[in-house]
């Protein structure tokens, strides 16, 4: 992107805005109002484009703030659950049903080992 940005500028990848204070490169969320720029005004949403003259671009960040860690922990979410998620982006309607059936399965074996473990709390005594 040229420099310097201007208020509207938007990534041409995911048309998130980049004139923001969480990309200046004086954003600092342990200081007062987040901004280590004494003399600027402050900004109330830090993720949307502003007018502030002090801005500042930094280097090496991504205009989603941070998706790359955002895909991280989603890898991370779907390891501890089991969900595979390439399997699952190249399956088609009918693998869909059959990996409900699967799910379905998988949840009732579950509830008879809760059950087997804590005994029926469904049925009256």
């Amino acid at each position: 992107m040229p420099m310097p940005l201007r208020r509207r500028d938007e990534c041409p990848a995911c048309s998130a805005d980049l004139h923001v204070c969480r990309l200046c490169e004086f954003y600092d969320t342990s200081v007062a109002k987040s901004c280590r720029e004494p003399v600027a005004e402050e900004v109330t949403d830090k993720e949307r484009a502003n007018f502030c003259d002090y801005f500042r671009g930094q280097s090496g960040i991504d205009a989603a703030g941070g998706a790359g860690e955002a895909e991280g922990a989603r890898a991370q979410l779907e390891a501890m659950f089991g969900i595979d998620s390439k399997a699952s982006d190249q399956s088609s309607a009918g693998d869909a049903e059959s990996l409900m059936e699967r799910k379905r399965a998988k949840a009732e074996e579950a509830r008879k080992q809760l059950d087997a473990l804590f005994g029926d709390v469904d049925k009256p005594k």
